[in-house]
């Protein structure tokens, strides 16, 4: 950003972050205007993903994928699809990619694995994560669906809703209730698929941004889940949450900073080519002072991401800093898109403008993987215990 020098990345690592800048302009781009009318982006680009393997890097190659286990090659893909200004596929990219595999791949039995990883992987097979009710949200120990014990399988009834890559999901992460009376020690993770009866979808909604994401609701009747689709143990359901939202508040922060970076960029721009009173727009104190200080906090939130993803690497990454990190990039995020629209003028307003699309986008990123608010409460409990 703006010559900020990054110790993080090796040459391998910069070589690959050539061909995903080349990917993204070729493959989604493009197309990104269309998905935005047809409220999620084509199946053609998954499988087009997949062909170039950048999905499924940490899995294993029995399945498929290259058995990376190094997350800075995750990072530069959403830092990527951030700064494109795509803020729908840096969503739900990531989110099939480095939220719903590490479930199965981490938790899942053998059956699951061998039946879902690989077509994950080759883009055949979308995930999501459907824990948000429309009774619970941040409370996930109020949630009300329901899987009941029958032998072989389990009988699952109740719905979700605000499910990311809802629509289009072949195979979803499901937090389910299997002992009501036992709070979070009752909530278990079942994999369900769309080949199961009495499974349902709601069609897209309709939302301020985030046009080209499919987000809808998901409904379930008396649906028969087999047990192998058990995600590690009955009642661990939430201690596994609470493992893997680590990871998912980190991939929020990564791509809340780029999207920053994106926005500025393209505010820097805009305001060297547009004139007021004679004068560039950039040649004003106050335009001067807005972008340093922009400038100056998105690479402070630069730094502090790469250092939490080494730390990430190293298997040091705690809720607590993370849900830090979710906190801090996603309130810089929105500051800067204010910002920056505000600089646009009637023009940042157009949806024409990336800033427009991008402020839309932003305002969602303090709300899912946890409200700020209960990020701040995270931090709280770790400075206090």
């Amino acid at each position: 950003m703006f010559g900020l020098p990054r110790t993080l990345f090796t040459e391998e690592h910069d070589l690959f972050r050539v061909s995903v800048r080349d990917f993204i302009a070729k493959e989604i781009m493009p197309y990104n205007s269309q998905w935005e009318k047809d409220k999620m982006v084509s199946r053609e680009s998954w499988l087009k993903l997949g062909e170039n393997g950048f999905l499924g890097i940490q899995a294993p190659e029995r399945f498929g994928g290259m058995n990376i286990k190094d997350f800075r090659y995750n990072a530069i893909f959403i830092e990527e699809l951030g700064l494109s200004g795509c803020s729908a596929p840096a969503i739900g990219y990531p989110l099939h990619n480095d939220i719903v595999m590490p479930y199965i791949l981490h938790f899942g039995t053998e059956l699951a694995l061998e039946k879902y990883i690989p077509k994950m992987i080759a883009g055949e097979y979308i995930g999501a994560v459907a824990m948000t009710e429309p009774g619970a949200g941040s409370d996930l120990q109020g949630i009300r669906t329901s899987a009941i014990d029958q032998g072989d399988h389990y009988l699952v009834n109740g719905s979700k809703t605000f499910i990311t890559n809802g629509y289009l999901s072949d195979v979803v992460v499901v937090a389910v209730k299997t002992d009501p009376k036992k709070g979070a020690k009752g909530i278990s993770l079942l994999l369900l698929d769309n080949s199961m009866e009495g499974y349902t979808k709601g069609l897209p909604f309709d939302k301020v941004g985030l046009h080209a994401q499919d987000t809808c609701e998901l409904f379930f009747e008396d649906v028969k889940v087999p047990k192998e689709n058990l995600l590690g143990k009955e009642g661990e359901g939430f201690k596994y949450l609470m493992t893997e939202l680590a990871q998912e508040r980190l991939v929020v922060s990564l791509a809340a900073v780029a999207l920053g970076e994106y926005m500025l960029e393209e505010t820097v721009k805009y305001v060297k080519e547009r004139r007021a009173f004679n004068q560039a727009i950039s040649e004003f104190q106050n335009t001067r002072f807005k972008l340093a200080e922009m400038c100056a906090a998105l690479e402070q939130g630069r730094i502090y991401c790469d250092y939490l993803v080494q730390l990430h690497n190293e298997g040091k990454l705690d809720s607590a800093m993370a849900s830090a990190a979710k906190y801090n990039m996603t309130e810089l995020q929105c500051k800067v898109a204010d910002e920056c629209v505000q600089l646009h003028g009637g023009y940042g307003y157009m949806w024409d403008y990336g800033v427009a699309r991008a402020y839309a986008d932003a305002r969602v990123q303090r709300i899912y993987a946890g409200t700020n608010e209960i990020m701040k409460e995270l931090i709280a409990r770790k400075i206090l215990k």
